[in-house]
């Protein structure tokens, strides 16, 4: 599904305040943050711009600097609505757009060393806000052979990240993204994946979810279900047995006010998890309607 970001109240649009106000909680991996512009490929890696810089970032900590969503660290480059969103790429950013983009890049790269290639509104955004920081960008042209000339020799300076600790720290940032403070405690130390394309992921041998790469989120297994239980995130609590594959508004006690339609939520009988599934309405509709579907259940005990 894409999300039309046509104008500069796109700013306002709630995903993209949603993906902002979730930005404020990201923190990057390692000593150095390099700062690439978007493109108007979606995911980014997929477009030409950005399969040149890889050859040279793959290996450090990467955010893209975009508009109306400020910012997107490379791990979350596949998520909803990042991965989707459609906008039109003037080259110049309103007063409002780069306060939004400077004040998240700010707080992103705290205590970091940063690494720029930009140009255009996207340098300005991190201008108005940053301090200190270094912009390898030749000509106002990010792709071109001196600044990723540049941009080589520069990053030949700073320390890389460990592979095994950008993949734990890719899958916690989308934990993190998806179901907010302390979400990244959902991937335990000894987390595997499997998959070529979706993502199992795996504790013990134990399906705790499945990463799916279409939307960049994961659907919750009941095992998955008990670590955000036992996190008090994301609860659904009911006051009958679950025997059907739909939870209706009427028999819900209690629901954490921060769902939203299509969040992964846990449904809890007496303190034991019974199932896990999608929402339909927001934690408070659940509580306060009267008919209608709040949980799609997924998987369920039988």
């Amino acid at each position: 599904m894409k999300v039309i970001c046509s104008s500069e109240e796109s700013l306002y649009r709630p995903e993209a305040v949603r993906w902002r106000q979730r930005m404020e909680m990201m923190e990057p991996l390692g000593d150095t943050v390099v700062l690439l512009p978007c493109s108007m490929k979606k995911p980014y890696s997929n477009s030409k711009s950005h399969q040149k810089f890889r050859k040279l970032t793959r290996s450090y900590q990467e955010l893209i600097v975009t508009s109306p969503f400020g910012i997107c660290p490379r791990e979350l480059e596949n998520t909803f609505p990042i991965q989707s969103y459609d906008v039109s790429t003037t080259g110049k950013w309103s007063e409002d757009e780069i306060e939004e983009t400077g004040k998240l890049i700010a707080k992103y790269c705290e205590g970091k060393t940063i690494v720029a290639n930009l140009a255009g509104g996207y340098l300005e955004s991190c201008e108005a806000y940053v301090d200190d920081f270094i912009n390898v960008c030749k000509d106002e042209r990010p792709t071109s052979p001196d600044s990723l000339y540049n941009l080589r020799m520069e990053l030949k300076n700073h320390n890389k990240v460990n592979r095994r600790e950008k993949t734990l720290h890719e899958l916690r940032s989308i934990a993190k993204f998806q179901f907010g403070e302390n979400g990244e405690e959902f991937i335990p130390d000894n987390v595997k994946t499997k998959g070529m394309y979706h993502k199992r992921i795996l504790s013990d041998g134990t399906q705790l979810a499945l990463l799916n790469k279409d939307y960049g989120l994961y659907r919750l297994n009941l095992p998955g279900g008990e670590i955000l239980k036992d996190l008090g995130i994301h609860i659904v609590e009911i006051d009958f047995d679950l025997t059907t594959n739909t939870v209706f508004a009427p028999g819900i006690e209690k629901a954490d006010p921060k769902i939203i339609p299509n969040d992964e939520v846990v449904v809890v009988k007496d303190d034991s998890v019974v199932g896990v599934g999608k929402a339909i309405m927001t934690g408070r509709e659940m509580e306060e309607c009267e008919n209608g579907i709040g949980v799609k259940i997924k998987h369920r005990v039988k």
